[in-house]
């Protein structure tokens, strides 16, 4: 495929991407669920923003501003482990009813998010793992307003993910996005947390998922 093919095809995937219809919390958590089990890359749209971010190179369509994009599976290990079994449907219900420990997604929101919503990212268990504990609840009911979700079936979305984040402005993305003008503040933000979750005790396990 020549390099305006390329481009031409790079378009058209970010075009459909965009059109995706983006579904709130309560019509995703739904059974039967309307997200496939496939691989695919997801959108998460906001009405109201996390934090003070620049947003005028974000997409935005119908009072929604498209501020992260995802990918489920990952890119096959090369070191010869089994490929992910994970699909668009698990990871955005994890995203939508998880806790910070298994969503960068909730740990980034909760952080820039935590004064506002009184939530605070702690250790629990044994102490290797970080939530919000109680404040999961918290925050999906800000999510449960705020973010929704739009997706696209994809056979390598690891390839579509690189060409979206390359191209589109999505400031709550980390991987492979400084270049980002938020990048750095985000990356303090979520340090910061984890600093001071490091200094406080450890919780007792509670059990507590953002459902």
């Amino acid at each position: 495929m020549d390099a305006i093919s390329t481009a031409e095809t790079a378009q058209d995937e970010s075009a459909i991407y965009l059109a995706a219809l983006p579904l709130a919390r309560a019509e995703v958590l739904v059974r039967p669920c309307p997200v496939p089990a496939s691989p695919g890359v997801y959108g998460w749209w906001f009405r109201e923003l996390p934090a003070d971010i620049d947003t005028s190179g974000c997409a935005k369509k119908d009072g929604l501003t498209l501020l992260y994009t995802g990918i489920s599976p990952s890119a096959p290990p090369t070191n010869g482990k089994p490929p992910s079994t994970q699909n668009i449907r698990k990871r955005i219900r994890t995203h939508y009813s998880g806790n910070a420990e298994g969503s960068t997604l909730r740990k980034t929101l909760g952080c820039l998010l935590s004064n506002q919503l009184g939530i605070e990212l702690r250790r629990v268990g044994s102490g290797n793992r970080r939530t919000f504990v109680t404040g999961e609840k918290v925050l999906s009911e800000w999510m449960d307003e705020n973010a929704l979700v739009s997706w696209v079936e994809h056979p390598e979305p690891w390839v579509l993910e690189h060409k979206l984040i390359t191209t589109l402005d999505v400031p709550l993305n980390l991987d492979a996005n400084a270049h980002n003008n938020f990048y750095l503040s985000l990356k303090a933000v979520r340090r910061a947390a984890v600093v001071r979750a490091n200094e406080l005790p450890v919780i007792p396990n509670p059990g507590v998922g953002g459902r």
